[in-house]
Formats: structure tokens, sequence, C-alpha cells
């Protein structure tokens, strides 16, 4: 298992993510969350798509590694590629032109917060097998989400969270889970 995108970055990164960090909280407190595969897909399909990736995501069943090989040529890095990869195995095809379903970080901004601070989400590095077991034990098997949420939720998880405390905005740092 590689380790999470947060554990890539060097010192000077750190500082830099750090200080953008500040700025991007007057906007979206949520900033420091890695995009999901919805907005990843909508921002390749503003800008410089792969051709006929619209027209695949419209009508296409695929696996993860088929898209990872059809999104190879984007400007997209390692962990966006790969959240990419599995938001669209997971929920294509549908229209990529009209409302695109949720994603990993919609899920779990909308899901995860009705019980606890996103922090206790955010900040965990877990294994797939780790998310799932959580998302099926008695205090989170009520939360209404299809098998093929939990998946997506816990892929996405596990690429993108294991945020460092220090990168999270200290107001959602205090807290923590309410059951």
């Amino acid at each position: 298992m590689r380790p999470p995108r947060y554990l890539a970055f060097s010192a000077t990164a750190v500082a830099g993510l750090a200080a953008g960090l500040a700025l991007a909280q007057e906007d979206d407190i949520f900033s420091f969350i890695p995009d999901g595969g919805r907005t990843l897909l909508a921002g390749l399909l503003d800008g410089n798509a792969p051709e006929g990736l619209a027209r695949a995501v419209a009508t296409e069943d695929a696996d993860e590694d088929a898209w990872m090989a059809r999104l190879g040529d984007t400007d997209l890095d390692q962990w966006q590629t790969e959240t990419l990869a599995q938001y669209l195995a997971a929920r294509a095809p549908f229209d990529p032109g009209g409302e695109m379903p949720r994603d990993g970080r919609d899920l779990a901004l909308a899901l995860c917060q009705s019980c606890h601070i996103i922090t206790v989400t955010v900040t965990q590095d877990r294994t797939v097998e780790a998310w799932l077991g959580t998302m099926n034990s008695p205090s989170h098997i009520e939360i209404e989400m299809t098998e093929a949420d939990r998946r997506l939720l816990a892929e996405y998880l596990v690429v993108n969270a294991g945020i460092p405390i220090d990168l999270i905005p200290r107001e959602l740092r205090a807290g923590g889970a309410s059951y």
C-alpha cells in the first residue's frame, strides 16, 4: 500500500500548503480536503480532457485499471488520477453534462459529519478493509448508503485521508466524535 498523498510532501511543500490553506479557508473551510472524482472530472471536461472522455463516461462500464489507462494523459497527479478512476469505476456510465453522482469527498462531508467533526475521518490513514469495517459497525451501519457508496467512500479515504492535523483549520481540530 502506498502512503497517503500528504506523506509525500516535502517540508517546503507542507509549509506552502499550510500558508495557502490559511488563505483558502476564507472561501471554503473544507478546502484542505482533496477534490473528489466529480470535481476532478468536471475540471477535466472544462479544460484539457483526453479525447473521447465525455463519451466514455456516458457509455462505458469499466474497472479502475481501465479508467487509469484512459486518464494517463492528463494534468492530474497520481492521487487525483486514482481518485477519478475509482469514481468512474463506481459511477459510470452517466451523463457527464448533467448532474454528476456524488463522489467520495461529497459522501465524507455529507455523511461523516452527521455524527462527528470531519477531522475524525480525514486524519486517519487506514486500509479499505478497515474503513469498510467501521462503516459496517453498529454505530455506522444505520447511515443510509449503498454498498457501492461505502466502497467508493472507503477508496476515496485510502487515497486522500491521513491529513496531518496541522493542515486542518484550527476550528476543526477541537471536538471529535459526538457518540
